[in-house]
């Protein structure tokens, strides 16, 4: 492995934040920097009661109405009210995982070990993770690029057990223009999120993603998250069928890189944004084991 993997120990036996420890002042500065002509580009799905979910780890979002305008306003004329104010509130009930969102680095674990040498049995309770939750992952504002992987290969969208190779990353990253860095965000089109809420049993049944060996490439560049315009990053069904979910454990669980999913990046390739100031903030749900979010990208 490359220094830039041997490199997350270095962080301390106190470090909850992994590759969050690269989003330097300058590496923020240099992202905002760049935007010279304020588009954005939102590359978050809406979440709703439509979206998939990957049964059974994953449950249904749900949402109703809790407290209404008419109960509401009954419930205040019986208090004295004059005016008739009425109130809307829902109840949602939902995984962390829903719709786009990024993995907390406490969210897989390899074995019993969590990142950072942290032991499952003594992390994770009933209540949430007492570490690694999504609460310690910093504010990530910096250069995102994109990786487009369906372009690089010729065709629209890649097939479910396509795995992206180093190779393939590496021509996306030469069509793009651009060399990884340090404290860069990767963001991997293969084409398959044209599907989400759209087909979600086609959606569902596998995707083309990263294996060990693209994630370790992305990894020893520097990056601090990798995300990708599918459910899970990585390749399923994996192409070694005696191996469940690796690039998830090798990425969160030894190297402490954070794992972004469901994003929508069809724009971003349509107008060859091949990089971004991008930001995302994950809601700080203490002990969640990741959080829904609504990243962009401004150039």
């Amino acid at each position: 492995m490359s220094s830039l993997i041997h490199s997350h120990a270095q962080w301390g036996p106190a470090d909850q934040i992994g590759a969050g420890n690269l989003l330097t002042a300058e590496r923020r500065l240099a992202a905002l920097a760049s935007v010279t002509q304020g588009r954005i580009y939102d590359l978050s799905h809406e979440i709703h009661m439509g979206a998939p979910f990957m049964a059974p780890n994953q449950t249904p979002f749900l949402m109703s109405i809790w407290a209404s305008w008419k109960d509401t306003i009954k419930r205040r004329r019986a208090m004295g009210a004059r005016n008739d104010a009425g109130t809307n509130l829902e109840r949602i009930e939902m995984t962390a995982h829903v719709g786009t969102h990024i993995d907390a680095l406490g969210h897989f674990s390899q074995g019993e070990m969590l990142y950072n040498g942290n032991r499952a049995a003594d992390v994770v309770t009933n209540w949430g993770l007492e570490k690694l939750g999504i609460e310690h992952a910093p504010p990530m504002i910096t250069r995102g690029v994109l990786f487009d992987v369906a372009a690089a290969r010729g065709g629209p969208y890649l097939e479910p057990g396509q795995t992206v190779t180093p190779d393939d990353l590496k021509r996306a990253a030469d069509a793009g223009g651009f060399a990884v860095q340090p404290g860069d965000i990767a963001l991997i089109r293969t084409g398959w999120g044209r599907y989400f809420a759209v087909d979600n049993t086609k959606y569902l049944q596998g995707e083309p993603g990263l294996d060990i060996p693209g994630a370790r490439w992305l990894i020893e560049q520097g990056v601090v998250a990798i995300g990708a315009d599918t459910m899970a990053v990585e390749v399923l069904p994996n192409p070694d069928h005696g191996l469940a979910m690796p690039v998830h454990a090798f990425a969160l669980a030894e190297c402490g890189v954070y794992l972004i999913e469901n994003l929508m990046l069809e724009a971003l390739a349509a107008d060859r944004i091949a990089a971004s100031c991008f930001i995302l903030l994950a809601t700080k749900f203490r002990g969640a084991t990741g959080a829904p979010v609504r990243p962009v990208a401004l150039v």
